[in-house]
């Protein structure tokens, strides 16, 4: 079994699946994502693992809740990004205006 079997079942096990929906979990997202802009603003390594840690467990949460797993949200990305070209500005990649 792994991770994100593990983190569903930890979830199913909560009822978090019976009683849980789409709309409470990317609330809970925004949580997540709020400790770790705290935690990179701080330079706290251990509340940027945690919040990142945090935030994959809901999304794996939220996928499942939406009818997918987050494997395949994962999958999608990668092959919507794994060919595209671009360059980084300001510390961010910005992607070539030819690509998707």
């Amino acid at each position: 079994m792994d991770k994100f079997d593990l983190i569903r079942q930890w979830a199913a096990e909560r009822g978090l699946y019976q009683k849980g929906d789409t709309k409470t979990q990317v609330i809970k997202l925004y949580e997540e994502t709020g400790e770790l802009s705290q935690a990179i603003l701080k330079g706290d390594k251990e509340g940027f693992i945690d919040a990142i840690g945090d935030a994959v467990v809901v999304l794996t949460n939220l996928a499942h809740l939406g009818g997918v797993s987050i494997e395949h949200c994962i999958e999608h990305a990668y092959n919507e990004i794994s060919n595209r070209t671009g360059n980084i500005i300001n510390g961010t990649f910005v992607k070539d205006e030819n690509n998707n």
